[in-house]
């Protein structure tokens, strides 16, 4: 049972499936437990933990009566997905393989911590990644 799983609500469902269904296995060793690109949802599990489910947001937006609000309205990143790696540099190449946009390329940053290096990236729908290793 998923205690706490995140979910994405993107408004380029097709486009991020292929990105995630893409780089999660290679990732975090996750696998595609539900959905098509078709959408208006899917999900991927690592084991029997929820690692991330996407959900349309025009789909969401009927259900929660937002339909009428600007889908794509500019507003400062509202959240990150994290994702511990073995090697940042082969992690942030991969997801720019399969459609992801470079925000910050691969740094080490020992003011964040002993050994810590990072790359952050956009997913096809601009919701903010980072890859991490320590």
């Amino acid at each position: 049972m998923d205690v706490l799983h995140s979910r994405l609500l993107v408004s380029r469902f097709a486009e991020c499936f292929r990105f995630y269904d893409a780089v999660l296995p290679q990732l975090a060793g996750a696998v595609r437990t539900g959905g098509t690109e078709a959408g208006p949802y899917a999900g991927w599990d690592v084991g029997e933990e929820g690692v991330l489910r996407l959900f349309d947001r025009g789909a969401l937006a009927a259900v929660v009566g937002t339909a009428e609000l600007p889908a794509d309205a500019p507003v400062q990143d509202r959240a990150m997905l994290v994702s511990r790696v073995a090697d940042v540099d082969a992690g942030f190449e991969l997801c720019l393989r399969h459609g992801g946009r470079p925000a910050a390329p691969p740094t080490s940053r020992p003011e964040w911590g002993p050994g810590m290096r990072t790359a952050h990236l956009r997913d096809p729908d601009g919701n903010l990644i980072e890859l991490q290793s320590y």
